[in-house]
């Protein structure tokens, strides 16, 4: 479970107050109660993943790669319940529940990938032995400081049902797109085959992140209002 998680000996840690979050009872019983905490869960997990890959580009922390790591375990592990417990879960509720059981289900298929990515980023410069350009390194944890706030905004939408969340991720995350892509200019620039591949990788990774965040935020605006504009998303910037 996520408050056990390897406590830290440095500055590596989960974000602030993730465990009592997570921890916090959901009322009810029924199945769909149960599956909205999972994913209250998953987004502070996935909030945490990029907490970390913050702090592994700062410091080069090997607490931050195990907590990495340990992060996406546990979105696998969430992801599968909720596969095996969603399809009998949603013949025992009405039409109202059950887009709410949907929503999770859309909802952790994207958090599991933030999982993934995240580590794919780390582990493409896990093995690096020259430290990273200080302009690289900047724009990197840059990226990953958007990120976790976009993520922090995720799960106080999905928890308060709010689309003033969603709109703030998707004004975020063309930041993102930008440091992504002024490294990969600055770089391409350079030469037509870049010596730091690794750290193009790690940027895409990120970028990835962005992207399967703002899917977030569409779906956050469809649970909150009943419509779905996933095909629109500059018209939910300014709904």
């Amino acid at each position: 479970m996520a408050q056990n998680r390897r406590p830290s000996t440095s500055k590596t840690k989960r974000s602030r107050s993730s465990s009592h979050a997570v921890a916090r009872p959901v009322s009810g019983d029924l199945p769909g109660d149960e599956l909205t905490a999972l994913v209250l869960r998953a987004c502070l997990i996935a909030r945490d993943s990029v907490f970390n890959v913050r702090d592994f580009l700062a410091e080069n922390s090997r607490m931050a790669l195990i907590t990495i790591k340990d992060c996406e375990k546990e979105l696998d592990q969430i992801e599968r319940k909720i596969d095996e417990q969603l399809p009998g879960a949603i013949t025992r509720v009405g039409e109202a529940t059950a887009r709410q059981l949907l929503a999770c289900l859309k909802f952790i298929t994207d958090l599991e990938r933030i999982g993934d990515l995240a580590y794919s980023a780390v582990m493409q410069l896990q093995s690096r032995r020259e430290k990273l350009p200080p302009q690289d390194s900047r724009d990197l944890i840059a990226m990953t400081a958007l990120l976790h706030g976009m993520l922090e905004q995720i799960h106080l939408g999905f928890e308060k049902r709010e689309i003033s969340h969603a709109r703030s991720v998707l004004q975020s995350d063309p930041e993102v797109d930008h440091l992504c892509h002024a490294l990969f200019q600055r770089h391409l620039a350079e030469s037509e085959s870049p010596k730091n591949f690794d750290i193009l990788l790690t940027a895409q990774a990120l970028e990835r992140i962005g992207d399967h965040t703002k899917n977030l935020a569409e779906e956050l605006y469809g649970l909150a209002e009943g419509r779905s504009l996933r095909h629109n998303a500059r018209k939910l910037s300014t709904a």
